[in-house]
């Protein structure tokens, strides 16, 4: 039986994805109200209640609003190392049903493995997964400054990948909303991937079981789909690869579910 991959959302004010491989159903971060998780969930005929577990690549709140709601009333398990464990016991004021895992490790959920990595971001210990389900594998890669030569390795077996492309850097240089210093922290080499480097990250990991690639995270005011869109492929396309599907993710609504 195929995996279903879905991104219910993501974007600068949250983050949030669901995987199903058999009877195994997880979350991969859970940026959004427990409400809209829910209600994005239903839309799938699905149900929190179901969830094996819900996988945590940082403690940012675009990743872990929902935690609040789906973790600690649902008694649903979090799997997360334990520097993030600690930031969001102290954030939430909880005491989680933790499943700890040490950043680099590979562990079990289910018929699925999560292969986990460390990527560099303003965070306490933030990482990447790839998720390894018996049809296929998917690579979640968001909120990193730059890739490392670690990460390109890690990601590069994805059949689906879910990579970060957050601004365009000429709109963020131009944006009056934004304090100096915060667009420093978002250029740095422990902040967001600009449009140009997710294309950069896009060139170095491809391979010819790359199908889909998703481009999440965008910012709503220093982005826009299209302009995500058009630079990824333009670099792909000047390597002469034309098989990867290149689609952006929204904020507001789940895209449509791929089956892999």
């Amino acid at each position: 039986m195929p995996a279903r991959f879905t991104i219910l959302g993501s974007g600068s004010s949250g983050n949030c994805a669901y995987l199903e491989s058999g009877d195994t159903r997880l979350l991969i971060d859970a940026g959004f109200s427990g409400r809209q998780i829910r209600h994005r969930l239903t839309s799938l005929s699905r149900g929190p209640e179901s969830l094996a577990g819900i996988l945590i690549t940082h403690e940012h709140s675009d990743h872990v609003q929902g935690l609040t709601t789906i973790a600690a009333k649902l008694r649903v398990p979090v799997y997360c190392n334990a520097h993030t464990a600690r930031a969001l016991e102290e954030q939430l004021g909880l005491q989680l049903e933790w499943r700890l895992f040490t950043t680099g490790a590979s562990f079990e959920v289910g018929e699925v493995t999560v292969d986990s990595f460390s990527v560099p971001h303003d965070a306490w210990d933030p990482v990447g997964f790839l998720i390894r389900a018996p049809s296929g594998n998917v690579g979640i890669l968001t909120d990193l400054g730059h890739a490392t030569t670690l990460v390109i390795e890690r990601i590069r077996e994805s059949d689906i990948l879910l990579l970060e492309a957050n601004h365009d850097l000429k709109l963020l240089q131009e944006d009056t909303k934004r304090p100096w210093s915060t667009k420093q922290r978002i250029l740095g080499r422990h902040g967001h991937l600009s449009n140009d480097a997710a294309a950069g990250v896009a060139a170095e990991v491809v391979t010819d079981r790359l199908r889909h690639l998703y481009l999440g995270h965008l910012s709503r005011d220093c982005n826009t789909p299209q302009l995500a869109h058009d630079t990824v492929c333009a670099r792909l396309h000047e390597l002469g690869v034309r098989h990867v599907r290149v689609e952006t993710a929204g904020q507001d609504s789940p895209s449509a579910t791929i089956e892999l």
